[in-house]
């Protein structure tokens, strides 16, 4: 992504995804992201940098930002070297997130319909194979098991 990648559209921020194939996807951006890319793009000094990654590797363990654009298997290796030293033992790549993000989407009153808009998905069926609501087991229910 460039930093021309987010703009403004009416009076919100929007973010060009770029997808398999040479897609691109515009969606809105949520409200705590926005804030997030703000204060990201006005300290890394990309505010008149339109062409530029809007991402970026850093140089080494410098923790200085490089014109390197930031490659997505690094950020998927640096989400995992996060998540285990956190303990988190589950095994996590790029499709967790969409499983996540639409699964929280679903839950939260969510229209599969939208789902699948926001997940550039062409059929419903590929959201609900990301739909993990049926897959979580309460305490509650596990506690009507009688001995």
């Amino acid at each position: 992504m460039q930093v021309s990648d987010y703009f403004p559209q009416g009076k919100r921020w929007w973010l060009r995804l770029h997808e398999k194939g040479g897609k691109h996807h515009e969606m809105p951006v949520h409200h705590t992201l926005e804030e997030y890319l703000d204060s990201y793009i006005a300290t890394a000094g990309l505010l008149r940098e339109p062409k530029e990654p809007l991402f970026r590797a850093s140089d080494g363990k410098t923790k200085v930002l490089s014109d390197r654009p930031f490659e997505r298997r690094d950020a998927l290796k640096m989400v995992q070297r996060r998540a285990k030293a956190a303990g988190i033992k589950t095994r996590i790549g790029n499709h967790t997130f969409r499983a996540t993000g639409i699964t929280i989407y679903l839950t939260n009153g969510g229209d599969l319909e939208k789902a699948q808009q926001m997940a550039a998905h062409e059929s419903p069926r590929t959201t609900k194979l990301y739909d993990r609501r049926n897959e979580v087991v309460s305490l509650d229910e596990v506690e009507k098991v009688v001995c």
